[in-house]
């Protein structure tokens, strides 16, 4: 009697009902905390988490409905603080530095809770409802997340399961902390890189609820084995309000408190009129 080899091919619904069934062995916290592993190993690991500072150059689009309203070379100095050990709620660690046009002769600079305009005119305080925005959007921005916050009491990762974004297959993870501040991240499937992020805000004067949409793509390895977008667009209540296409980027290039600090000797100016 002559046997034959049965071939079983997985059919889709097989390969979905498998996938279910493993995640039942596994609370959505423990999946969403694997998910985030993998991303983190995928970044480069330890090398990602003792990056020290970063250098973006390359070419900063700025829109207004969707019209180009300005562009300009730009060059994005990111400096992280040394975290305390554990993490704690409070703490806020990155200083930034936005220099424009081809010689840098205008920057934004911020630090923590306080900004600055610099010009040849001098320094002039951004509005604190600026401010406050660009922080609110550091402490959600992923790469931040893991790189200054892992670990921090009442941070969790929660698994949103699976889907397709612009026909990569991504993994849906939702990181919520102890302020109620919650960012729904889109993770390639194969890649593991961040590919989407989502948070929402209350803007402060009309109380209506606004979407922080930011896209990450063109990936690249910037020393080391850290990984990092050289493409990012940002995107509010689905109008496309920034994009930047990165020439270079750099890491660990022992940038200086000088860079991110105003000169004793500058003029203070004052700040703009709210409209």
């Amino acid at each position: 009697m002559k046997f034959r080899r049965a071939l079983f091919v997985a059919s889709p619904l097989a390969m979905c009902l498998a996938g279910a069934f493993s995640l039942s062995a596994q609370s959505s916290q423990e999946r969403g905390k694997q998910v985030v592993d993998q991303v983190l190993a995928a970044l480069g690991g330890d090398r990602f988490l003792a990056m020290q500072d970063r250098v973006e150059e390359g070419r900063a689009y700025s829109f207004y409905r969707e019209e180009l309203s300005g562009l300009t070379r730009a060059k994005i100095y990111t400096r992280y603080l040394t975290r305390p050990e554990p993490p704690t709620p409070g703490f806020f660690g990155l200083r930034e530095r936005q220099a424009f046009g081809k010689d840098e002769y205008s920057a934004v600079v911020f630090s923590n809770d306080t900004g600055y305009e610099i010009t040849f005119r001098g320094a002039r305080p951004m509005p604190a409802a600026t401010v406050n925005r660009w922080k609110e959007s550091t402490l959600q921005n992923v790469f931040y997340i893991l790189r200054q916050r892992l670990g921090e009491p009442g941070l969790t990762f929660q698994f949103m399961g699976t889907d397709v974004f612009e026909n990569q297959p991504v993994e849906i993870v939702e990181i919520a902390d102890s302020e109620n501040r919650i960012v729904t991240v889109y993770f390639g499937m194969s890649t593991k890189l961040p590919v989407r992020q989502v948070f929402y805000r209350r803007d402060p004067e009309t109380r209506q609820r606004v979407e922080e949409v930011t896209r990450f793509s063109k990936y690249r390895d910037v020393g080391g084995g850290v990984m990092w977008p050289l493409t990012i667009l940002r995107e509010r209540d689905g109008e496309k309000i920034y994009q930047m296409f990165s020439d270079a980027v750099t890491i660990n290039q022992d940038l200086k408190d000088d860079l991110f600090t105003l000169p004793g000797n500058i003029k203070i100016l004052k700040p703009r009129r709210v409209q």
